[in-house]
């Protein structure tokens, strides 16, 4: 399968003949080029940018693999465009970048946006992703959004509302324990309580983060003064008695004894791969609602299931930037494929399903519009 790549180019126009060929490129093209010379903003409707992403990425964070730099990363870029391609009609095109300085990074996405309608950042490391994202929003005129951060939030969102109809509980009744406060993680967190979780307390590798705690960077900062207002410290497996909610974004193993010790109804989303927090099968001894990264399993979070409703959105509305708004309505919009239907192993759709990428891409298009981002 990924023999030669996974993706390749294709001509939209044929090219008969030297008539045919002076129209598409010289001396025919020169009065699009003058045009867009002229009004800039016809290039989304005479070049390919107004149906094309970069998806771009420094090889620091890949996968579960780490920073394994540019070259190896490419596979999953690849892979990114075909899903695109797959599941939205968007042309993609993979770009892994030879540099890691946040600096250089904003630098060369910068240089190479005009390019494109769109920015799909993709497998960068915290907490750089976090400043890299805020530059390059405030930098261009087109949508970027780093899809280890939202994509994942969108579609956990979008699971927990099916899995709190499961259990019967109302969202701003539950409290939830997030382990990672990596990209993920936060933004997860972030998202939960946009949409007004009860309340949310997150875990790094030292423990629950809490408001004053010693160590903490700018972006974990932020974040300990609007959760944990429980105020638990140390291990998350304390924080974990008789909460409702279990996120796993952390890639570290989680006990059996203190997903037992959750509250009745519980729900428990494992999103580390290749190998969750715990064995699902284990996690169905407690928890009522199961949720994995993997597709072997019930009940999978797969950012795919958003980002190309999402950038289909943004390119047809020629969206200047995705907002927080867009976003809860992607989730609002996935979560209402299911419907009356969520069931304790269907709380989300399947990414074969035809109907979320046009669900998510009406739902976000009208946000942009009400948001005032949306040029058409």
């Amino acid at each position: 399968m990924h023999q030669g790549g996974k993706i390749g180019i294709e001509t939209t126009v044929e090219v008969p003949d030297r008539a045919a060929l002076a129209m598409a490129y010289t001396p025919g093209v020169a009065r699009v080029c003058s045009a867009i010379a002229d009004q800039p903003e016809l290039a989304g409707e005479y070049t390919w940018t107004g149906n094309t992403v970069a998806v771009v990425s420094d090889g620091t964070a890949v996968l579960g693999l780490g920073d394994i730099g540019p070259a190896a990363a490419m596979p999953v870029m690849e892979g990114k465009a075909l899903l695109f391609k797959k599941f939205a009609g968007i042309n993609a095109v993979p770009i892994c970048i030879d540099v890691t300085d946040v600096d250089a990074v904003v630098a060369v996405v910068t240089a190479l946006a005009p390019s494109f309608g769109g920015i799909n950042l993709e497998d960068i490391s915290a907490p750089r992703c976090f400043e890299i994202e805020d530059r390059l929003r405030a930098a261009l005129d087109i949508p970027v959004m780093h899809d280890d951060q939202h994509g994942t939030a969108i579609v956990a969102l979008a699971a927990l509302r099916s899995a709190a109809r499961v259990v019967g509980k109302e969202l701003g009744a539950m409290r939830a324990v997030v382990c990672g406060a990596g990209a993920s993680g936060i933004a997860v967190s972030k998202i939960l309580l946009a949409a007004g979780i009860g309340e949310i307390g997150v875990a790094d590798s030292k423990g629950m983060i809490y408001d004053g705690r010693d160590g903490l960077n700018p972006v974990k900062a932020g974040l300990a003064k609007v959760t944990n207002a429980s105020g638990f410290a140390g291990a998350p497996e304390a924080a974990l008695r008789d909460a409702d909610v279990f996120i796993g974004l952390s890639g570290a193993t989680l006990p059996e004894d203190a997903l037992a010790r959750m509250a009745p109804g519980a729900i428990a989303f494992l999103l580390s791969n290749p190998e969750p927090e715990i064995h699902p099968d284990v996690a169905r001894r407690h928890a009522a609602v199961v949720a994995t990264g993997r597709s072997d399993f019930p009940n999978q979070i797969n950012n795919s299931l958003a980002f190309p409703g999402v950038f289909r959105a943004a390119l047809d509305v020629r969206a200047t930037a995705i907002t927080e708004n867009m976003k809860l309505a992607a989730a609002d919009a996935i979560a209402a494929l299911v419907g009356d239907d969520a069931a304790a192993e269907y709380v989300i759709p399947s990414q074969f399903d035809e109907r979320v990428a046009p669900a998510v891409a009406a739902a976000v298009a009208a946000a942009a519009r009400a948001d005032g981002v949306a040029r058409r």
